[in-house]
């Protein structure tokens, strides 16, 4: 069996979930079937049954003074170049709405079946359209295209399901569920303390990573913080922010409050794993969240857990046993949740050692593999398609 990827992110080239997902899951399904992945970026490698492929967006895209749509339909171009090379694969796969017209039109030109991942629904992310402006109009339009047409949609929880479900005319056998997952090998406690020497990290503190984006909810964790016992300070690690606006509305924030310190660019993997181990608890503030790697991330080495009560999340974080839930976008429940795993080192140790055990038993990426191609399988059955000889 082979089938084709089709994604924005691919490392080197990560900055959110849907990459890291597509990174691990490519590589493990590579151990039992072929993999092509084609990516937005100049990569061209080469593996044991795994090849992966970049694709630009067309000069023309970046020419003018008038660049207000060239994200998306720089978009939609690198999508066109990355259909128009032949597809021989059994099934096609897209991730994310920015390569989901590629999959929409593989499918197509190929008369081969289709599959898309939600990672997030553009309905459901109004504040994109800060981002995108009209443009945002299109990516929804995309979006929906592609999924009312897939012959499978994969959610990454029974939370994200539903709310597909809600949105799109989908009947429900068509929309499957297929957790995100973490690579343990990888993420495990690390002592190294060389990030926090360089970033002048010392003593107790929360740790919070992710975009700089109004989904992910940094400004309550920062207004939280004016009610966290003292002597705890908060690194913030974020990159990829969505506007300047919300850069600057963050930055202000900030400034307000002393005891947050903002890492805002990209680290290294191994950076993000030191912080991550060392830190006394991980918050998640997030306000949408189909499904939250970076929990994961952070129970796999041994962290306790404060996130709020949405989306995946609430399939992640099991109260009580890894952490805690809160409502989101409420800074003093999450204070309060905070100080109570803060006050409490022996508990918080058992969460983070619950936590990690969680993701072994239900988590890693090779039993996301198997459910993935167990899914490609039964679709290929429905169709009455033979797979491609291993």
């Amino acid at each position: 069996m082979k089938v084709t990827f089709l994604t924005k992110e691919y490392p080197p080239h990560v900055y959110g979930g849907a990459g890291v997902h597509i990174e691990n899951l490519a590589r493990e399904l590579s151990y039992l079937i072929d993999v092509e992945v084609r990516t937005f970026g100049e990569q061209d490698e080469t593996l044991p049954r795994l090849r992966v492929k970049g694709y630009q967006p067309w000069s023309r895209m970046s020419e003018g003074e008038d660049k207000l749509f060239n994200s998306v339909l720089g978009t939609f171009s690198t999508d066109l170049s990355i259909v128009r090379d032949r597809m021989d694969s059994d099934l096609v796969h897209s991730h994310t709405w920015y390569s989901a017209f590629a999959g929409f039109m593989g499918k197509l030109l190929y008369d081969i079946p289709y599959v898309a991942t939600v990672h997030s629904l553009e309905p459901l992310r109004p504040w994109k359209e800060e981002q995108l402006g009209r443009s945002y109009h299109l990516s929804s339009w995309v979006e929906r295209l592609a999924l009312e047409n897939a012959d499978r949609v994969v959610a990454v929880s029974r939370q994200s399901r539903g709310e597909i479900l809600e949105n799109f005319n989908l009947p429900p056998e068509r929309v499957v569920v297929v957790h995100n997952g973490i690579d343990l090998n990888t993420w495990k406690p690390l002592a190294t303390s060389d990030t926090r020497r360089h970033f002048g990290i010392e003593g107790d503190y929360i740790l919070f990573v992710g975009r700089t984006s109004r989904q992910k909810g940094m400004v309550h964790l920062v207004e939280a913080m004016k009610h966290v016992d003292p002597g705890v300070k908060c690194v913030c690690c974020t990159s990829a922010p969505d506007t300047p606006e919300i850069e600057e509305e963050i930055l202000a924030k900030v400034k307000e409050q002393p005891r947050v310190q903002w890492i805002n660019y990209l680290l290294r993997k191994e950076q993000y794993i030191e912080l991550y181990s060392h830190c006394v608890v991980f918050a998640c503030p997030s306000v949408y969240e189909p499904f939250g790697i970076i929990n994961l991330e952070a129970m796999a080495t041994e962290r306790p857990v404060v996130a709020s009560a949405v989306g995946g999340i609430q399939e992640v974080v099991v109260p009580e046993e890894t952490g805690l839930l809160v409502p989101p976008a409420d800074p003093r429940a999450l204070a309060d949740a905070l100080n109570r795993v803060l006050r409490d080192r022996q508990w918080a140790r058992r969460l983070g050692l619950a936590g990690r055990q969680r993701v072994e038993d239900h988590f890693s990426w090779t039993s996301i593999a198997q459910r993935t191609l167990a899914m490609y399988q039964e679709l290929l059955a429905a169709k009455g398609r033979a797979p491609q000889p291993a």
